[in-house]
């Protein structure tokens, strides 16, 4: 760890998503900082709350917090306080002010922003679809899907369908490999539901090479060599004609922004979001 490693814990009563994408924009700020981020979703009661505390105050965490219910709220606060601590509660000071502005007292229901309605099963199920039929585990998936991302390696085919999946869309992604023999139901798959991903050859050697690098393997492979990205890259455009499908050059894109195009493009097109 180095000087700019900086601890997060994230605490809500719900799954903790509204804390983790307030941070992220904050992160986002400071390219700099190399976070560790710990998310402990679904904390009702003290006795839950006090281990998660005391483990934050190990490694000097940075509290960040949704809960409602006063008094592990309070809690929470006088904790941190105690052990100089930086503490936010993000909703705390709007809540406050729409009290204050409306002259109406807060629900204070825990997780009452993701209550176990239809949409909340509907994403569960998403998300387990994704998982199941992430990396062409099961060809099957393809002809089920809502959406089929194809594309070589490190074209964020996984992060997109889980971040689809968050969206209530059933997402099954396939690997492309020239030597790898395409599975008969992606041609029995809508061309207008399948999304073809792709990248530029500088940028796929790069996220490879560090791919390699972290997993403590040698560099130079056929894997991260130009000349064969390249022929990759060929193989799977060449392939996107054949099957008539959207394609998305996901280089210098987020997966936000590549998922937004997705959702405007093809998803709407199709009324499934």
């Amino acid at each position: 760890m180095t000087d700019k490693t900086i601890h997060f814990f994230i605490i809500s009563d719900s799954i903790g998503e509204t804390a983790r994408k307030v941070l992220q924009a904050v992160l986002a700020q400071f390219p700099g900082i190399e976070p560790i981020i710990e998310i402990h979703p679904f904390i009702r009661t003290k006795e839950e709350l006090v281990p998660i505390l005391n483990d934050a105050k190990q490694v000097k965490a940075v509290i960040i917090h949704t809960l409602v219910l006063e008094d592990l709220s309070r809690y929470t606060k006088d904790f941190c306080d105690s052990k100089q601590l930086l503490c936010y509660d993000i909703l705390k000071e709007i809540v406050a002010d729409l009290t204050h502005l409306t002259k109406e007292e807060p629900t204070k229901r825990a997780g009452s922003l993701h209550r176990l309605d239809d949409e909340y099963f509907n994403r569960i199920s998403a998300i387990e679809f994704a998982v199941r039929y992430d990396d062409g585990k099961d060809p099957k998936g393809l002809l089920e899907a809502d959406l089929v991302l194809i594309g070589i390696s490190r074209t964020s085919k996984t992060p997109l369908s889980m971040f689809l999946a968050n969206k209530n869309v059933k997402v099954a992604n396939l690997p492309l490999l020239p030597e790898a023999q395409i599975p008969d139901e992606l041609w029995q798959v809508n061309p207008k539901k399948i999304v073809g991903l792709t990248n530029d050859v500088d940028t796929l050697a790069s996220f490879r090479r560090e791919r390699m690098l972290s997993y403590g393997m040698p560099v130079e492979t056929p894997y991260t060599n130009r000349k064969r990205i390249k022929a990759e890259v060929d193989y799977a455009l060449d392939l996107y004609e054949k099957i008539g499908c959207s394609i998305i050059n996901v280089a210098q894109r987020s997966i936000e922004e590549t998922a937004e195009i997705i959702i405007q493009n093809v998803l709407a097109e199709e009324r499934l979001i």
